[in-house]
């Protein structure tokens, strides 16, 4: 079986993560747009699972809670207006739990912004986690029924109810593509005792910020958005074992990873590759063709 070299593999997906369409690396690196697909595919899987095995047991105190929006194929306005729309087409929602001290991603999950992928992704988070925790989440509703079920009374959980309004003076066209001005906050005790001051989704709304710098897929107003939900599950994988292991977070001068204790080493892309060689099935023994022989 034919195998880009290790070099050629580095720099696909080191440019995924860096923010490249995929048509812009196939023209870089002179290979075909589906060996960059299929490359994907194979380092999405291999970070999938190595993130489901690694980020356990997470000694954290703070955990921030939020969603980012994308969408795949068509805005959910436009999926039935859409030619072939393939399924998953519309709204696409990332939820990501943050570890506000070491700055790791302890939990992802994508779906919709409904109540049931809520649950599983608290519920998948409280799997993560080897401690209380002070939990931070905006004031979407679905988190209420989600926290309770996941944590019980086990966990000191506030809501930030961000408040919003247009800015004065400012209602022409130009306003139509930027988000409403915060005008508040207030800070509502859900459960437990947590502590007023600590009360913030700052760090994980700033890697929401990331997440759009550091995936083509979540750039807005272009074209380079995702034309299949597994290609969106993939890059999203890969991104986040990236970013917990193998980059340098300035705030803590090591990788997330490094810093929680999951990891005591600094990684890079080809320790990636590695891990998509490690699930790669094992080839065959080679050698001469034998006839086969019947019985007489």
């Amino acid at each position: 079986m034919n195998k880009l070299p290790l070099k050629t593999r580095v720099q696909i997906l080191s440019m995924l993560v860096e923010g490249s369409s995929m048509r812009s690396i196939s023209r870089v690196t002179g290979v075909s747009i589906n060996t960059v697909t299929k490359l994907l595919v194979d380092a999405g899987e291999a970070c999938a699972a190595y993130h489901d095995e690694a980020v356990r047991n997470v000694k954290a105190s703070k955990v921030q809670c939020d969603e980012i929006w994308s969408f795949c194929y068509a805005k959910a306005k436009n999926v039935t207006t859409a030619k072939a729309a393939p399924e998953g087409a519309g709204d696409v929602w990332t939820w990501t739990a943050l570890d506000s001290e070491s700055k790791l991603i302890v939990a992802y999950e994508v779906g919709d912004r409904s109540a049931d992928t809520a649950i599983e992704f608290m519920d998948d988070l409280r799997d993560r986690l080897a401690n209380r925790v002070q939990l931070t989440t905006d004031g979407h509703k679905a988190y209420l029924e989600a926290v309770e079920g996941a944590f019980g009374a086990d966990v000191d959980y506030a809501m930030l109810v961000k408040l919003y309004g247009e800015p004065t003076g400012q209602r022409g066209h130009e306003r139509k593509y930027s988000p409403a001005e915060c005008t508040g906050a207030r800070k509502v005790r859900i459960e437990g005792d947590p502590d007023p001051a600590l009360v913030s989704t700052s760090h994980v709304e700033r890697q929401n910020l990331t997440m759009r710098m550091g995936m083509r897929r979540f750039t807005r107003l272009t074209n380079g958005f995702s034309k299949k939900l597994e290609n969106h599950l993939h890059m999203l994988s890969l991104y986040f074992v990236h970013y917990n292991f193998c980059r340098v977070h300035k705030a803590v001068r090591m990788s997330p990873a490094m810093a929680a204790g999951v990891s005591s080493t600094l990684c890079d892309v080809e320790w990636i590759v590695s891990l998509i060689d490690a699930r790669a099935p094992k080839p065959g023994p080679r050698g001469p063709y034998q006839k086969r022989t019947t019985r007489p």
